[in-house]
């Protein structure tokens, strides 16, 4: 059996308890695709990186969530970065992934630990009516409460989000959806998370991220959703780049998260957040 190393992390915590918990499997081979399962399985976060050396700073790297795969998972990623920025002098590691090559950049000052990962290219399109309602009608929303300045749309930086924004703090809060029939809708679309987000002011949005498709009702911090959220406002002209956004997560769950989303001009969007060990 490939014998690796398994670590657990929070990733985007400000202090300890917040944060998305994430595991990191580290070997010199990745297991087979079972064997990955299992372990993801039984460590019961929402992703688990799998994490082996390839030459020089390249490292390969797979996503599981206990039920499943996922083309990418930003947290995990950014868990990942912590213990390979700890593990050598490097600071810098090209992860390649199912979607491509994703950079991440390691940075420790004392006790804290920050990460940058570079998503791959951004696209998006306009939330098809149906998909939306079907979407609504599960989560117990309603049409008249969404936030028209930030259209409902499918955005992707590596997986596929459907993101729709709320016009209150108060819409954002009570969040009691049909588990099932969401996962189904998402299963069919091919959706990872939903972003649900409220605007609290140009450069600061909350966000929550049902995860039903990976068997985990909510995610504390999603970093692959904020890469394509940020790709999405700058590629449909909602932001002028470059641009800072802060993203705050995970806060009606107990487990307060800060993702720091740099939008550039071009290219991939740039997430970072701070790691501490559980």
């Amino acid at each position: 059996m490939n014998k690796g190393t398994l670590y657990r992390l929070a990733a985007f915590a400000e202090k300890p308890g917040g944060g998305n918990p994430a595991g990191v499997w580290i070997g010199k081979a990745l297991p087979d695709e079972a064997t990955m399962q299992q372990i993801a399985a039984e460590v019961g976060y929402s992703e688990t990186a799998f994490v082996a050396p390839e030459r020089g700073t390249s490292r390969a790297v797979r996503y599981f969530s206990p039920e499943r795969e996922v083309p990418f998972c930003g947290h995990a990623t950014i868990a990942a970065g912590a213990v390979m920025g700890t593990a050598t002098a490097e600071t810098t590691y090209a992860l390649s992934t199912t979607v491509g090559i994703v950079p991440v950049t390691v940075r420790s000052s004392g006790q804290r630990t920050e990460v940058s990962l570079t998503s791959v290219e951004t696209k998006h399109k306009s939330a098809p009516d149906e998909l939306l309602e079907e979407a609504l009608s599960a989560l117990g929303w309603r049409k008249d409460e969404l936030d028209s300045a930030i259209p409902p749309a499918i955005a992707y930086a590596g997986a596929w989000h459907l993101v729709i924004a709320v016009v209150s703090a108060k819409r954002l809060a009570h969040l009691d959806y049909d588990f099932e029939k969401l996962k189904a809708l998402m299963l069919r679309e091919d959706l990872t998370t939903l972003q649900l987000v409220w605007h609290e002011s140009d450069v600061l949005f909350h966000s929550r991220n049902p995860f039903p498709v990976g068997g985990v009702v909510e995610d504390p911090a999603t970093g692959a959703a904020a890469a394509a959220f940020g790709g999405y406002l700058r590629d449909a002209g909602l932001v002028a780049a470059p641009a800072h956004i802060e993203i705050r997560q995970g806060e009606t769950m107990g487990r307060p998260s800060l993702l720091n989303v740099h939008v550039p001009e071009t290219g991939g969007i740039i997430v970072s957040g701070s790691v501490v060990e559980i």
